[in-house]
């Protein structure tokens, strides 16, 4: 496990946090100036624009990960550039800023409107899911992702182990445990290298760290044991794959669902 992962463990919590409470928000579609459209919003952007001096007002439905998507930053950024420490929680009313600290000195601040999204109003917050309490049910045919000795496991309640590492050899295949969409493929969560995320329901998630390349886009749909990724070791001292099941952004046991081996 990379020492990076103890300060910044969380960090894939809170984003896998932000696509589970993006995802029970529903869809909606937003067009930018100058792009296009997709359902459930526009792409993540793979690099932040910053918006020196401005910020966003939170609104009823709002989410880091679709502020994120409107404004041409990534999720990560947005997070780091206003200390969120649980970004699941921001609430109506919150003042979010649009670009680093110091980016904006000299400039008069400016708030940026928000399009409103399908269904969402005035008031009100959003409650994250409690964490789940035993083994949760799943009809999900999970698959382990690699083949491999498990070189490090899942311990409840410790944010430097939330999933399994399962090792193996650079260049060796990393294929998607369950039919889903992906959600996050990029390197902005420190410790974790090049990271992808699936979206297998509005509950469940995966996540595949410490890659050497990464074989899929956000937006793109996969089949169960699919190859996602090249196995490496960005972010880790060996050659392996770092793997996580999420049940409503939150971690479980990999090994209570995959099959055994």
């Amino acid at each position: 496990m990379s020492p990076d992962r103890l300060s910044k463990g969380v960090r894939i919590g809170a984003l896998a946090l932000l696509v589970s409470t993006l995802a029970a928000c529903g869809t909606a579609t937003v067009v930018r100036p100058g792009g296009g459209s997709t359902a459930g919003g526009v792409t993540t952007p793979k690099t932040s624009v910053p918006k020196p001096g401005q910020t966003v007002v939170v609104r009823k439905g709002d989410t880091i990960y679709a502020l994120a998507r409107i404004h041409d930053i990534t999720p990560a950024d947005l997070i780091a550039w206003n200390s969120l420490d649980n970004p699941s929680t921001i609430h109506p009313g919150q003042v979010i800023r649009l670009y680093p600290a110091g980016a904006g000195a000299g400039r008069a601040p400016t708030t940026v409107v928000t399009p409103p999204r399908s269904g969402a109003s005035s008031g009100g917050s959003t409650t994250p899911a409690p964490a789940p309490v035993g083994p949760v049910k799943s009809n999900i045919a999970w698959r382990w992702p690699a083949d491999g000795a498990i070189v490090g496991r899942y311990v409840a309640g410790d944010a430097t182990k939330q999933g399994v590492d399962i090792a193996g050899t650079s260049g060796q295949a990393v294929k998607a445990t369950a039919n889903g969409v992906v959600v996050y493929s990029g390197a902005g969560l420190v410790g974790y290298g090049e990271l992808i995320i699936i979206k297998h329901s509005d509950q469940w998630l995966s996540a595949y760290g410490h890659n050497r390349k990464r074989l899929v886009n956000e937006g793109q749909s996969v089949k169960a044991g699919e190859q996602i990724a090249e196995m490496g070791r960005t972010g880790a001292n060996r050659d392996m794959v770092h793997f996580e099941i999420r049940y409503n952004g939150k971690p479980v046991d990999p090994q209570q669902y995959l099959p055994a081996r």
